[in-house]
């Protein structure tokens, strides 16, 4: 039997949309908080809609109300829920939160213990602090896509949304460090990154490289930066990727290859003349291990210590037999799909479920129940929905 999940105390007002401040949030919906989350009349930013594979795995583990926080009447309600909330986190253009009065100051007056965080695309101030900004703009100015793909075909982007993904995590980081924090002072705080910052922050040792070395990092395709080899080779039936750039696992690898002489060869003996002659041993690499299947390779070089594994696609991950011990993707019902598979949580915590509790919430499923618990009587929540400040999902509502 698991645990009480660790955050079942926390309550969080989850007004993001898109993906940065949705990956932030599911973190903490995963492990126990009762998140609810608060959708416009209008619709989000969400492609594909509700039932999209997209949705589907960003909003797990909460729930949903429709408030229309346009209209004063809403703002009341969200300030009202405010009171009893741990956490709120937003991913509005810096001067909207002013504007709606979803700010710090004024959540704070209102709950001293509030946590309030936020995700902007380029940071809360500054000269680009009132733009707008998504995935692809920060990739391209945080410089992940000038060290990524070949330098003959120009800039590249990464294949997934990097930048809003690293956004979410530190956000979600930021936000646990708060409320650890809150246990002894007994106050909130205002936590907030941005595409931006957390872009350059992911770029790690290869920003480090200019800022310590004012060594400005080329593309370099498909191998390591830095450490030669470390990359990907092709082989009789494709390609594998391996690692094998020093000491020891230089030379099984050279042995494994049969090409022992590799290990005394001036060229290739220590790391400096591996990087120097980079093309020239990967030519020679890749002379051998066309000799033989990506699958073979894999268990050679495995036996004898070198890191090494096939490169797959996407289907062929999730039927890879360690993806499946791991039991990565977990089954969920959902209302009108059936049951699904959901990626769960990445991270393992001993005695605690990381299965999906719940589905994605159709919009609105939830509005009835979320007004009664944050104390609104039976007359306000009439008033509300008649008005059209909260709306209530037409099958279910509750």
């Amino acid at each position: 039997m698991s645990d009480p999940l660790p955050l079942a105390d926390i309550t969080v007002l989850d007004l993001t949309i898109a993906r940065a401040g949705p990956t932030a949030v599911r973190q903490l919906a995963d492990w126990g908080a009762d998140v609810v989350r608060i959708e416009s009349p209008e619709g989000g930013f969400e492609a594909g809609g509700e039932s999209s594979p997209d949705y589907l795995n960003l909003h797990r583990n909460k729930r949903s109300i429709v408030l229309n926080l346009k209209e004063p009447k809403g703002r009341s309600v969200f300030h009202r829920m405010v009171v009893s909330a741990d956490v709120v986190v937003e991913n509005m253009r810096s001067p909207v939160k002013y504007k709606l009065g979803f700010d710090y100051e004024t959540l704070k007056a209102i709950n001293s213990r509030v946590i309030l965080g936020s995700i902007s695309g380029f940071g809360q101030d500054g000269p680009y602090g009132e733009r707008g900004g998504v995935d692809q703009i920060a990739q391209g100015l945080g410089g992940l896509m000038s060290v990524t793909g070949f330098a003959e075909h120009g800039p590249m982007r990464a294949g997934v949304a990097i930048s809003d993904v690293t956004a979410g995590l530190q956000l979600a980081v930021g936000i646990l460090t708060a409320l650890h924090e809150r246990h002894s002072s007994g106050e909130g705080r205002w936590v907030h990154t941005s595409l931006l910052e957390s872009m350059i922050g992911m770029m790690d040792f290869q920003a480090a490289r200019w800022t310590v070395a004012k060594d400005n990092p080329p593309q370099v395709g498909n191998d390591h930066p830095t450490m030669v080899p470390m990359g990907t080779y092709a082989t009789s039936d494709g390609h594998i990727n391996l690692a094998a750039s020093g000491g020891r696992l230089w030379e099984e690898f050279c042995k494994e290859l049969g090409a022992e002489e590799w290990i005394t060869d001036s060229r290739f003996s220590d790391s400096l003349g591996r990087k120097r002659n980079k093309d020239e041993l990967g030519r020679l690499i890749e002379q051998r291990l066309v000799m033989d299947t990506t699958e073979s390779w894999v268990a050679r070089l495995n036996l004898v210590g070198v890191p090494c594994g096939p490169i797959h696609t996407v289907a062929e991950t999730f039927a890879d037999p360690q993806v499946m011990h791991l039991e990565m993707a977990k089954p969920v019902h959902h209302r009108n799909m059936g049951e699904i598979k959901i990626l769960r949580n990445a991270t393992n915590i001993s005695g605690v479920s990381n299965d999906i509790r719940s589905p994605s919430p159709l919009k609105g499923e939830h509005s009835l129940g979320i007004l009664e618990e944050f104390g609104f009587g039976e007359d306000e929540v009439a008033d509300l929905t008649k008005s059209g400040v909260v709306e209530v999902n037409p099958e279910l509502g509750r």
